[in-house]
């Protein structure tokens, strides 16, 4: 497997964790404050389209580690919640890692 597949993964589980961060801050404003609807909007919006290129990356790193679709699932949800997807993108980077399979050259079927 290409480096560049982790490291795809890897920068999108902090701006997808980050991004999520200023959404609940943005919520608690909006809703504690009654300020700032319109850039909870935008916010929201940003983090939903990012959301879905971490799924991607997250599907294509798990599809290419030959995992089970039970940790993958595990791993695309820990987008949802704050902080998780930082603690999940540590987990996975040293499990990829200590796998060994960074470098491997890609077999044809």
């Amino acid at each position: 497997m290409k480096p560049a597949v982790l490291t795809r993964f890897r920068v999108m589980a902090y701006i997808t964790g980050c991004w999520l961060l200023l959404l609940c801050l943005c919520m608690v404003f909006k809703y504690g404050f009654d300020k700032g609807e319109d850039i909870t909007f935008y916010v929201s919006q940003a983090h939903g389209v990012l959301y879905m290129i971490y799924l991607v990356t997250a599907f294509d790193l798990g599809w290419k580690m030959k995992w089970r679709i039970e940790r993958i699932l595990l791993v695309m949800l820990a987008g949802t919640l704050p902080f998780a997807s930082f603690v999940a993108e540590r987990k996975v980077a040293r499990a990829v890692q200590e796998s060994g399979r960074i470098g491997e050259p890609v077999q044809a079927a």
